[in-house]
Formats: C-alpha cells, structure tokens, sequence
C-alpha cells in the first residue's frame, strides 16, 4: 500500500500535477497578507465584532489553514480563528515546538500601520507534526494581530 501511495505521487510529480493539487489544500503568503489586511479593516471598523468574527472564522477569517488570531495589551489571546481553547492562555509566552520565544517576538515586531514578518514552527490545524510557518504580524490600537501561512 505504502509503496503504491509512493508511486502514485511520484507518477502525479512527474506528470507536472502536484503542485496544482496541492496548492490548492493551502494558503499563499498573498493570501495570507490580504487576510491580515481584511482584519485590519473589520479591526479599525468595530474592534468587538471584529473579534468575533475572526473567532467564528467568519466572513473570510478563515479559509483552509489560515486564519487570524490576536492578544491583547495583557499578553492573552483575544481571538483565534483555529482553536478557541487558545483564548485562555497567553500569546506573548507562547513558545514554538523549538522552544523559540515566538510570542514575545510577535509582541516585539508588531507596530501600528506596519505589516512585519515572524517565522517559527508550529504545527497545521489538525496535524502533530511542526512545519515553518510565516505569520505576518501588526499593532491595530491595543491589539496585536496576525496571519500566518505555512511554508509547503
């Protein structure tokens, strides 16, 4: 079985097809970018809603494995689109599967009216396994907000 799902890939590589299958499963760093700057939108907007919606994954706050989250000035998770269990825990001490301080940085990079970048690992909505990830990050008044997209 195993080596038939390992021929069968190979065959879908060499027929020039993967990349169009599996791109589709995953979001790009565009989309990625242009998800952030929809909540920097809604965030300016009404920051509660907002926060809502990014926390319900609606109107467009969550598609595939993107997905917006954000802290607050306290360090705790205000939103997140993936995995609302989240919301009790803080994302400033938050570190990656490397023991990297990813919280901190994100706190750190984040400033008001710029869209910055932050890499660490960190596993798929679903998965166990960490993959690099880039989360571009901002400052919208006291909340700190971010989209991230992990590399293929």
């Amino acid at each position: 079985m195993k080596k038939l799902l390992i021929n069968g890939i190979a065959a879908l590589c060499f027929m020039g097809l993967s990349s169009s299958v599996w791109a589709n499963d995953f979001g790009s760093p565009e989309e990625a970018k242009a998800m952030l700057e929809r909540a920097i939108t809604a965030m300016q907007a009404d920051e509660a809603s907002a926060l809502a919606a990014f926390n319900e994954g609606a109107e467009g706050f969550k598609d595939r494995d993107l997905y917006v989250f954000c802290g607050g000035p306290d360090g705790m998770f205000t939103a997140h689109g993936a995995n609302q269990a989240l919301l009790s825990v803080s994302l400033k001490d938050l570190q990656d599967k490397a023991g990297k301080a990813l919280g901190e940085e994100i706190y750190a990079t984040a400033q008001e009216g710029e869209i910055a970048e932050v890499d660490y690992m960190w596993p798929r909505p679903g998965e166990e396994e960490p993959t690099e990830k880039v989360t571009y990050v901002t400052k919208v008044g006291d909340q700190v907000c971010a989209v991230g997209y992990y590399k293929q």
